[in-house]
């Protein structure tokens, strides 16, 4: 499906549910879904109320828009989640400030309708998830195959820019995405200049491969300003050591009682401290020391610091469970509170391993330009690394959230990091 058609048709969709959720609404306050024919007590119309949730649902969709712009557009629970409560506190405020007649019931009834229609609506075009036919022009046969393999992205061809154009015209929903680090022979230029001119969306291969795999083409990058840029012109960044602050203190009783419980287990299960303090590399390059629960066994490292493996002998018992169920990381809210960290963020490596792959990788070093988090992009989509294979494939999401980093992406990163924690996926 064409993108704008599919945004449009979601959008359509949530204010039909928005309208319905209002009838629904007049039923239970007035006791009828036609609100034109509702008796309101004292005289009063209900139609500025309906005006206001009408225009800030579509504020509500339109922010929401603003964070696929990097992501390929997919019906989610949580985007309904999003858009419905932003409705639902604008239009609240503006009720607060305008002083319009508005029924309690009526607007209770109909915030729960709404939600329920929107979730309703996602659940059905979930059933047949959106892909985007394009056709691929570029050299890098990796990148092609790795955006073939992604959910939402429909890959019908791949073409070599120095061979001969095909024949055959373009299906006019199809985009065509071209790699514009490649050199194209005189009749593919003229092939892709045919196709833009029938119609078709001509769109580079960097943003394409992003949006749909969540990673950084490496071989795209040039000197690291595109990265660099991003980070200077997010204005996210302002407002995100703010929240983060908020969040802590605000779940400060929930997980000083869950510290204080695994601080007695840990005690109880072998010798040693509770906390175990290591020195990581934070934002621009400086070191801060890391507090976590001893999951190991007292001096694991007397031979020197290496990456934890499967079944790692050096765990304890109860530390393998805080390993799997990632609550060992619990003592990091405090590094959060002391700036040392944010709750999400590329994951702070030891100074050991910096220093070599910085030597050995390159823009390895480009994942410090951000503070980094207690979880991270790569933690919920790549998992563990432990060597340096993996690490490059890590730091493709870890790039990729540094250049893309927003309150929606940060989010989506929540709400996956508590599916990792249910799951274990990538412990060790």
């Amino acid at each position: 499906m064409n993108r704008r058609r599919f945004l449009l048709s979601v959008y359509l969709a949530d204010m039909a549910s928005l309208f319905l959720g209002i009838g629904y609404g007049s039923w239970v306050a007035f006791g009828t879904p036609l609100l034109w024919s509702a008796a309101i007590p004292g005289g009063g119309s209900p139609w500025p109320f309906v005006a206001l949730m009408a225009i800030n649902a579509t504020v509500a969709s339109w922010v929401s828009v603003l964070g696929w712009a990097r992501t390929a557009p997919r019906p989610t629970y949580g985007r309904a989640l999003a858009i419905v409560g932003l409705t639902v506190g604008l239009t609240a405020v503006a009720l607060a400030f305008t002083r319009v007649y508005w029924s309690r019931p009526m607007f209770l009834a109909a915030s729960v309708a709404f939600l329920a229609l929107a979730l309703a609506h996602r659940m059905i075009r979930r059933r047949r998830p959106w892909t985007e036919p394009m056709v691929v022009i570029t050299k890098e046969k990796s990148l092609a195959e790795e955006l073939r393999d992604a959910p939402h992205a429909d890959v019908l061809e791949v073409f070599d820019p120095s061979e001969e154009s095909p024949t055959e015209p373009l299906d006019a929903a199809t985009s065509l995405v071209v790699d514009l680090r490649a050199v194209l022979s005189d009749e593919m230029a003229q092939w892709v200049s045919s196709c833009s001119i029938a119609g078709n969306t001509i769109r580079a291969l960097a943003p394409v491969y992003e949006e749909h795999t969540g990673r950084i083409p490496m071989v795209h990058l040039a000197e690291g300003w595109e990265l660099s840029q991003p980070v200077r012109r997010n204005t996210y960044e302002v407002f995100k050591r703010p929240i983060d602050i908020v969040l802590v203190l605000l779940t400060a009783p929930l997980w000083m009682a869950i510290a204080a419980v695994i601080w007695v287990t840990v005690h109880l299960d072998s010798p040693g401290p509770a906390l175990y303090r290591q020195e990581r590399v934070g934002r621009r390059g400086s070191t801060f020391t890391l507090y976590k629960f001893r999951t190991m066994v007292e001096d694991a490292e007397l031979d020197g610091p290496k990456f934890a493996t499967e079944s790692d002998p050096r765990l304890t018992r109860v530390g393998r469970v805080l390993r799997k169920t990632r609550m060992d990381e619990v003592p990091q809210l405090w590094n959060t509170l002391k700036g040392d960290l944010s709750i999400v963020g590329p994951r702070p490596e030891r100074p050991v391993f910096v220093d070599e792959y910085i030597a050995k990788i390159p823009f390895y070093a480009d994942r410090f330009l951000i503070r980094p988090g207690v979880t991270g992009w790569a933690q919920v989509n790549y998992g563990y690394a432990d060597d340096e294979a993996d690490t490059i494939e890590k730091l493709t999401f870890d790039l990729y959230y540094v250049k893309h980093s927003s309150v929606w992406l940060d989010l989506n990163i929540l709400g996956k990091s508590v599916w990792t924690v249910l799951s274990g996926f990538g412990a060790r």
